[in-house]
């Protein structure tokens, strides 16, 4: 029996793979939000007795929060770990649904057909292409091509705040030889993609008080200080007109990009304009003078993620508000220090407030950037694999979101982590109508049974 023979038995039970996904999608596994605890032990449970059903040794751990999912199959070979998360992001807003999020669909569009509901592309989907590929290798040939191991959390959406205790407590039992995970996408529609450059994530939430109570507009305006003004003015102030960010010492530790990774992702042709265009934009708002893939890619970020302060209900209420928040996140490269990037922001709107002002901060996380070295024999093995199962070579790219799992693996495991995933830009994970193509489930099951035949050889 050959590689083909498992490539023809995922062919041949796609359907039944379908049937599994949209089984696991009905389930609404939100983790930052109490009212769905039972929901998401009841998706661990769920991939619990699933992994039972092809033979793994399986079981539901428990945390402080969300339970984890730790799996061990019997194989010759090296030994691999997989990772994914099975929750999922909140719906809101709902009425920007098509159907209802967790009533997952096969839907036909005019770019083929998708799998839509919430966590069809993040992560669920892209989780179950892995145990589909185990499955089929199971049903061809009784075992596993490698000793395989999988590690599923349920709090990657919240933060995973059990996350890094549970791996120090478990070092041992998840050490592996390589951590595979799927939890990112291709480059366009047909080029495989591996990721070997993670940005940090430094969530901050400040809120500047001004008057003891909200004030009549007409009694107080231009005499009392207003803290939506003030922070207006500190959150201009975060970027100069080049689209530098101002914040002392942001950019120490952070390196050019290297020439011949620069080259690189020349050669992969993208657009500015049509990346935008899909979301109604046009012009690249970064940094001048740099390309496109290096401002997503692999330089440091400052964005306002969200602002409230004073009356925003409907019509018009003329107030003067106590106080004003706002939400900042920092997206980081390596060479930076995500708490002593804190330090320095927190300062750097202290020094800016007024008199009969103060504020305070909240902190949502601080995860250092990562970078993965693809001197491991997997990152070729598992080039050359997707290659052949994919229209273009696979190519080493960067990522601009973050996966603090990644770094955990190496800093608290000493494991390389690979990173390939299938989703698209246009999966709308996060969002309203969230999607995962059919060809990304399909192919990213052959691709992995491509994967784990390569490594284990």
């Amino acid at each position: 029996m050959t590689l083909d023979t498992v490539l023809d038995q995922v062919d041949g039970d796609l359907e039944s793979s379908i049937a599994r996904l949209l089984e696991l999608l009905r389930i609404p596994s939100i983790s930052t939000d109490p009212a769905y605890k039972d929901d998401c032990d009841a998706a661990a449970d769920w991939l619990v007795d699933d992994l039972k059903s092809i033979g793994f040794d399986v079981s539901k751990r428990p945390t402080s929060g969300h339970p984890m999912v730790v799996a061990h199959g019997t194989g010759n070979g090296p030994h691999i770990m997989f990772y994914g998360h099975y929750d999922v992001q909140p719906v809101d807003p709902l009425s920007l649904w098509d159907n209802p999020p967790f009533e997952p669909r096969l839907e036909d569009t005019d770019k083929g057909p998708v799998i839509r509901g919430r966590g069809s592309s993040d992560d669920k989907g892209q989780l179950m292409t892995f145990i589909e590929a185990c499955r089929a290798w199971k049903v061809v040939h009784g075992t596993l091509p490698a000793k395989v191991s999988l590690f599923f959390e349920g709090e990657e959406e919240s933060g995973s705040p059990s996350l890094v205790p549970f791996m120090k407590d478990n070092a041992e039992e998840l050490k592996a030889d390589i951590a595979l995970i799927c939890d990112t996408g291709l480059f366009g529609d047909s080029t495989p993609a591996i990721v070997t450059r993670l940005r940090g994530l430094l969530g901050e939430e400040l809120t500047i008080t001004g008057p003891s109570k909200d004030l009549h507009s007409g009694m107080y305006g231009g005499i009392a200080r207003n803290p939506v003004r003030v922070l207006a003015k500190i959150i201009a102030s975060l970027h100069d007109a080049s689209g530098k960010i101002m914040v002392p010492g942001f950019y120490d530790g952070v390196e050019d990009l290297p020439a011949d990774i620069a080259r690189q992702w020349d050669d992969l042709g993208f657009d500015n304009a049509k990346f935008l265009g899909e979301v109604g934009l046009g012009v690249p708002a970064g940094e001048e003078g740099r390309t496109g893939l290096e401002m997503i890619w692999s330089r440091p970020t400052c964005e306002v993620n969200g602002i409230s302060g004073g009356y925003q209900g409907d019509g018009f209420k003329t107030v003067l508000p106590s106080i004003a928040t706002a939400k900042i996140s920092f997206r980081l490269v390596p060479g930076q220090d995500p708490l002593k990037l804190r330090e320095s922001f927190r300062a750097f709107v202290q020094a800016q407030l007024p008199q009969d002002c103060t504020v305070e901060f909240k902190s949502h996380g601080a995860s250092s950037a990562s970078e993965m070295s693809t001197q491991h024999p997997a990152f070729e093995q598992a080039r050359a694999a997707l290659s052949d199962e994919w229209p273009n070579p696979a190519a080493f790219v960067g990522c601009g979101g973050s996966i603090p799992i990644a770094g955990h693996f190496k800093d608290v495991l000493g494991m390389d982590a690979l990173l390939v995933g299938f989703g698209k830009d246009d999966d709308q994970i996060h969002s309203p109508n969230e999607k995962y193509d059919l060809s990304s489930f399909h192919k990213g099951i052959r691709s992995w049974v491509r994967v784990l035949d390569a490594m284990s050889k």
